[in-house]
């Protein structure tokens, strides 16, 4: 459920993907490229193309000076950095076709693909990654440019990409999937996923927590996903709608001023339901920091050209600014995974050991070489060195005065800068697999409360250093560059106009640089929403306002005549709670086009957000459960039923249901309309012919003995419809429809149709107008888009089908 609008003038930003960096070129010869790797293809003919280069001396003797490989393995993991990354993905262990998947890689795919390696390689073709529980993350040895060009991997690589769309399967690098790993995540957890973007490893959270949940059941756990640029939130809800979950909040903060929900400070209200959440805390927070990213050289082999040792140490204070307010923001016995996919200890161990410094004995370091046993890693750093402008420095006594404000205490071992200092991380394992990607784990146990005002008071003094040194920085750098994350891809900057309505802020992002001549790190400030102030000395807007300028607010649906009409025409038990359950987020109840239903965990913090202020900036939530639609049938109900929301209100629907045979339901899908009597079971066909017109549900019967129990069925397959006054129309989407219809035919032994039988979406009355089935990809507020004629949907009889 998206709720930002793009306003004003936005930045373009440019996110060089790993592949369109491999082949460099002479720049007098400039070749084509047809954006799918197509100039690669052009160095055969073209002399001038060579490999991208992928090697940096001072990038090995930063490396081997910080002693991170023992010296007998350096040569193996310096030629394994410069090989390819292999190509990786997880199944989605709650989708409903999980079993069909694992049965079709290990029965199909990996018995097929043993063919295309070759007699020098011994390794499988494809096969599961032995740490990950339950066989659900695969690995291939095929780097991901093998994928694309060979015509033999073809049909697997357009499984890939059919299944990482609809959601079944996600594509993701082995090391990404390790941090939510450790964080042990239980059914009821509150989780906090500080910098989500792009989105695999929330996805993955996701997952877990809807992993063991029965049908119509939600879990009680939640998943909160920020990150500080609206754009990269795009993303993020773009990658997690796939989902289709109503326990996931997407919020638009700096991680490191995540704002508190605490009704003691931030509301005058005296709240005596104890049983409500008092404050916004959570039980797991995952810490997957910004980061100079050299652990990515793999699939980044620019990284090589780009990399100097001042990249991590820009990086540091923000790193340590972001573990520490995750540390604020976790429950007492609860843990975190703080996480990065460098292999610099400034980034890495030098965080871990600063936090532990400041929080006392309110933290431990958690010993958890006991999971994943199967897990390659090491110990993490004991010791280590600060490389600033080509010297090296064990103390902060030793870093030059005019230098001190950049190379701070806290990235030597000890934080107070002396060689005697007692070991940092000891000999508790850092999880990492340097062979991989080079992301570092550290994972910590909150034993008692952080001292909110010391926390507040450290955080304070970083900002200070950092911003006044950002100001200096800025005049004369005007860097547009942004620290690295994860699985960037190209895409807009951040909107100028999604800025806080009260206040602006310069906070400090830090930088990675882009000039060989200097190994600094460049910083730039970025003004953004400052959620610092609390709403005391403010009073509140009414709730249709909203506080986040461009940001509609989240309103609680409670028009009583629409939900009644909802309720009566499709038969919703009583045992479905609906009330406080629905959201929008459009005030004018009369002009709401989509109502989304949200967990109680969802809703208990939309209403502790509502008593403190609106201080969460929400920028999606929720499942589209209902969506407006105009029909010339006279449908007594003006709301249908969506797609994604179908699973979960499925048992609890008691009329316009049908119970299709295999025969017609696939016939449904692949001819997307169908008339009364041209159902191969008559009685089917009568029986829609009585539904009453507008939305209505069929179900898959087959494989199933009673009819009254299937929608308990886990495994129960049902699809949205329209009836129409001669015909039902197919409302899914055509890319879900034809997975869906691939799976029913291999479920049910029915010949798969060609993709020439498959017939288009419907046109409607005649008109070139086509309905709009597909799930909802916005991220930009779709109660923004103005209404039209166009943008309701009008179904009337269709066309014959020939």
């Amino acid at each position: 459920m998206g709720g930002g609008r793009k306003r004003g003038r936005t930045q373009r930003r440019h996110f060089k993907q790993g592949r369109d960096n491999v082949w460099k070129h002479n720049p007098q010869r400039p070749p084509a490229d047809d954006g799918e790797g197509g100039a690669a293809e052009g160095r055969e003919g073209n002399p001038s193309w060579q490999p991208f280069a992928t090697e940096n001396p001072a990038f090995e003797d930063y490396y081997k000076a910080q002693q991170i490989i023992p010296e007998e393995e350096w040569d193996d993991f310096m030629n394994m950095l410069r090989k390819p990354l292999p190509a990786t993905f997880r199944i989605n262990a709650s989708c409903q076709f999980y079993q069909d998947i694992c049965s079709q890689l290990e029965n199909d795919f990996r018995k097929s693909l043993e063919t295309e390696v070759s007699d020098e390689q011994k390794e499988d073709a494809i096969r599961p990654l032995p740490w990950y529980p339950g066989n659900l993350a695969w690995h291939l040895n095929f780097s991901r440019m093998q994928l694309r060009r060979n015509q033999a991997l073809e049909g697997f690589h357009e499984f890939l990409k059919r299944e990482n769309e609809v959601g079944n399967i996600t594509r993701q690098e082995a090391v990404s999937m390790v941090p939510p790993l450790f964080l042990n995540v239980q059914p009821d957890h509150h989780i906090l996923d500080m910098c989500a973007a792009p989105g695999s490893k929330t996805f993955q959270l996701l997952e877990m927590i809807h992993q063991s949940t029965k049908p119509g059941m939600l879990p009680n756990a939640l998943v909160v996903a920020n990150d500080v640029d609206v754009q990269r939130c795009n993303l993020l809800i773009h990658q997690t709608k796939r989902m289709c979950t109503a326990n996931l909040i997407v919020t638009n903060h700096e991680a490191q001023n995540f704002p508190g929900c605490n009704l003691a400070k931030f509301s005058s209200e005296t709240c005596t339901d104890e049983s409500k959440p008092q404050r916004l805390e959570f039980d797991r927070v995952l810490c997957d920091v910004p980061c100079s990213g050299d652990g990515t050289v793999r699939k980044a082999p620019d990284m090589w050209r780009k990399w100097n040792a001042g990249m991590g140490n820009g990086l540091h204070r923000l790193q340590v600014e972001i573990a520490m307010r995750g540390i604020g923001l976790l429950k007492v016995g609860g843990r975190m995974v703080y996480s990065t996919c460098s292999m610099n200890p400034v980034e890495n161990e030098a965080v871990v050991a600063e936090i532990l410094r400041r929080c006392g004995g309110s933290i431990e370091l958690l010993d958890v070489s006991n999971e994943l046993p199967e897990l390659v890693r090491r110990p993490g750093l004991s010791t280590w060195k600060v490389r600033d402008r080509g010297s090296w420095f064990g103390t902060h006594e030793d870093v030059p005065r005019y230098r001190k404000n950049v190379i701070s205490p806290s990235m030597f071992p000890s934080g107070k800068g002396t060689m005697d200092s007692h070991v940092a991380v000891g000999s508790v394992e850092v999880n990492t697999d340097v062979i991989d990607a080079d992301m570092k784990d550290s994972t910590n146990m909150k034993l008692s409360p952080v001292n909110e005002n010391q926390e507040a008071e450290l955080i304070k003094g970083e900002h200070s250093i950092s911003k006044d040194r950002a100001e200096k920085l800025e005049k004369g750098l005007g860097s547009d560059k942004v620290p690295h994350k994860e699985n960037t891809v190209q895409q807009q900057g951040v909107d100028d106009g999604n800025v806080m309505d009260e206040q602006q802020n310069g906070d400090v992002d830090n930088e990675t640089s882009n000039d060989k001549g200097s190994e600094e790190a460049k910083v730039f400030v970025n003004e953004a929403g400052n959620d610092q102030a609390g709403p005391r000395d403010r009073s509140r807007k009414p709730q249709g306002q909203g506080r986040w300028r461009g940001v509609d607010p989240v309103i609680f649906f409670k028009d009583e005549a629409t939900i009644r009409s909802i309720v009566s025409f499709y038969g919703i038990k009583d045992t479905f709670p609906l009330e406080g359950h629905l959201v929008t987020r459009n005030p004018d109840a009369s002009h709401v086009k989509r109502i989304y239903y949200v967990s109680k965990s969802v809703q208990e913090v939309l209403e502790l957000n509502v008593k403190v202020g609106e201080r969460l900036k929400i920028t999606s939530l929720g499942l589209k459960i209902f969506e407006r639609q105009s029909s010339k049938d006279g449908s007594p109900c003006t709301f249908r039923l969506s797609s994604e929301g179908l699973p979960l209100l499925l048992p609890y629907i008691t009329k316009q249901i049908l119970y299709a045979s295999a025969i017609d339901f696939q016939h449904l899908l692949q001819y997307r309309t169908i008339k009364f009597p041209d159902f191969v079971d008559a009685k089917f066909g009568e029986e829609a012919s009585a539904l009453l017109p507008g939305c209505c549900v069929v179900v898959l019967r087959e494989g199933h003995q009673n009819i009254d129990s299937i929608a308990m069925d886990p495994s129960a397959i049902a699809i949205v419809c329209w009836k129409g006054k001669t015909n039902l129309c197919v409302m899914v989407s055509p890319l879900d429809g034809k997975e869906l219809l691939e799976r029913i035919c291999l479920r049910y032994g029915l010949k798969v149709p060609k993709a020439d039988d498959v017939k288009p979406t419907m046109k409607i009355d005649g008109s070139d107008e086509q309905p709009d089935l597909s799930t909802e990809a916005e991220a930009v507020d779709p109660e923004a888009v103005p209404e039209s004629k166009a943008s309701d949907m009008e179904i009337a009889d269709a066309k014959e089908v020939e």
